[in-house]
């Protein structure tokens, strides 16, 4: 339109440009000359924008509290404008949707009716550039939607591992029948950087260390044990699942390709009312699982071609191809990167080595009584520990293990009493919660809410007499049980004068300073 009202002004506006304009926009010749006539007349040449109802800071407002149903906010505003007697129309139904269709995005619409993580679903996130490898390791925990037996108890367990960015190669994996902590953090590390038998062929130093703000793995202990080896670790920020993509994609396949084909997963799908929990006889034993899970993880590195790769290839030759050198760590010097300074000097006795009330033995302590050692050991077990000669820390003398260790049966039963004295808790908790909370029946009119369970006046005094009985800070009075004498050897004070009118006569007594005073007899 600008170069049509140009060519007006200058009086060169032709029925051809008219003609060749209507052909390009694909629109009628009656059209353009329209449209001419309108910016001659009114100096736009855009058209005019549609009046149509926005979605302003209220409205969202009220669309997040009704959890992005819009018929819900139409009929709140509709009830507020009745009550308020507004003659303005409130806008329809359907231009309400339109508005929120055309002004919000999906994401956002998402967002509204699901939370944050629906509203990711609709973002956009780009590819970090290629890697070389041992550039970039990322570890998480995840808990495994399976039921193992654990000396007869059937549960969950965790798995701790590291993926390489670059090759898609499961450096380190630790499993645990529980929720993980920093040894296994530190085991899966190990693993990870050891290129010896069992955990090679990859391995070495990695570059930086991608972890998502977990505790365990921003652990002083962690964090010492990478900063020897000058590798810092990368604390992505919380609830970003996107941030490292290659541990949050692998935690999904673990689960898509092999758990779901293990007796005892807890996400398989059942018949309607048949849910029954695998029996524990019929689950694997945790031996059997890591061994199983150690097989899966091996045939990740070796057979499975990740689509993420070049070519085709697997991680193991993906790695393999990089001609990028691996900086590998010395065996001695990973021989204990998994363990924590005592801290302290130790002595060894006859008895063997005092370690948190317990003695520790070995066959190498024979001859050494008296030596002064100190003690390194893994996080979380105390099964067995290392010990060092405390003049020079760097001298290994051996391993020393528990002395009188419990055997399985005894804590079995330990176990088993344990879980009895937590049932009977659970139970006693229970019923006082029944005591303490009034229930009340339902109701459909507004009125006062009755309680369930009336009690009467002679129930309320007798459990309220339980209850002072019950009460020994009410019944420590101070006049309950009366004190004892004094022992003879102690001093007593003496008694305060008692007040008289005149001091008592001391005339016409034969020794006054040895023989007490005895006060003059009154008569009438």
């Amino acid at each position: 339109m600008a170069r049509l009202l140009a060519l007006d002004a200058r009086g060169e506006l032709k029925t051809a440009h008219a003609r060749l304009v209507a052909s390009a926009m694909e629109v009628s010749l009656r059209t353009v000359w329209n449209w001419v006539a309108c910016a001659r007349r009114e100096g736009r040449l855009e058209s005019a924008a549609p009046v149509r109802v926005s979605v302003t800071p209220d409205l969202r407002a009220r669309l997040a509290v009704w959890g992005g149903n819009v018929a819900a906010v139409h009929r709140e505003l509709v009830a507020e404008a009745a009550a308020a007697g507004d003659t303005q129309p409130v806008p329809s139904l359907r231009t309400l949707q339109r508005a929120v269709r055309q002004d919000l995005t999906a994401g956002e619409r998402a967002g509204l009716r699901a939370g944050e993580a629906a509203r990711r679903a609709y973002d956009v996130y780009g590819k970090r550039p290629p890697m070389y490898r041992n550039a970039c390791w990322e570890g998480d925990h995840k808990r495994l939607p399976v039921r193992v037996d654990v000396e007869g108890q059937a549960l969950c367990p965790w798995v701790t591992w590291f993926i390489d960015v670059a090759t898609k190669v499961i450096m380190g994996v630790a499993i645990t029948p529980h929720e993980p902590a920093r040894d296994a953090v530190l085991a899966s590390l190990r693993a990870g950087i050891s290129t010896a038998d069992p955990y090679g062929p990859c391995g070495g130093l990695p570059t930086v260390v991608r972890v998502d703000r977990g505790k365990e793995f921003l652990c002083r202990t962690v964090s010492r044990a990478l900063g020897v080896f000058a590798v810092p670790v990368d604390d992505l920020p919380a609830y970003k699942p996107y941030r490292k993509g290659t541990v949050e994609s692998l935690n999904n396949a673990v689960e898509e390709m092999f758990l779901v084909s293990l007796p005892g997963y807890t996400r398989r799908a059942r018949p309607v009312g048949a849910h029954r929990p695998d029996r524990a006889e019929d689950l694997l034993s945790f031996a059997g699982f890591v061994e199983a899970l150690l097989g899966w993880v091996h045939w990740w590195n070796t057979e499975h071609r990740p689509a993420g790769l070049e070519s085709g290839l697997t991680p193991l030759a993906a790695w393999e191809a990089d001609p990028t050198p691996v900086e590998e760590v010395p065996v001695e010097q990973l021989a204990f990167f998994a363990l924590e300074d005592d801290g302290r000097t130790r002595k060894i006795s006859t008895n063997g080595i005092r370690w948190r009330s317990r003695f520790y033995i070995a066959p190498w302590m024979v001859g050494r009584a008296g030596t002064r050692v100190r003690l390194r050991y893994l996080p979380h077990y105390d099964g067995q520990i290392e010990v060092f000669c405390a003049d020079n820390t760097d001298r290994y003398l051996g391993t020393a293990h528990l002395a009188q260790a419990a055997t399985l049966e005894q804590r079995r039963e330990l176990s088993a009493l344990r879980d009895a004295q937590a049932r009977a808790l659970k139970a006693d908790l229970k019923a006082a919660e029944r005591l303490r909370r009034t229930r009340y029946t339902a109701t459909t009119t507004p009125a006062a809410p009755r309680p369930r369970r009336t009690v009467t006046q002679q129930q309320a005094q007798e459990e309220l007499a339980r209850g002072r009985a019950v009460d020994l800070a009410a019944r420590a009075l101070p006049d309950l049980i009366p004190p004892r004498e004094p022992p003879p050897g102690w001093a007593r004070p003496h008694p305060a004068p008692r007040n008289r009118t005149r001091p008592p006569s001391t005339e016409n007594t034969p020794d006054a300073g040895n023989e007490p005073a005895t006060e003059p007899a009154t008569g009438s």
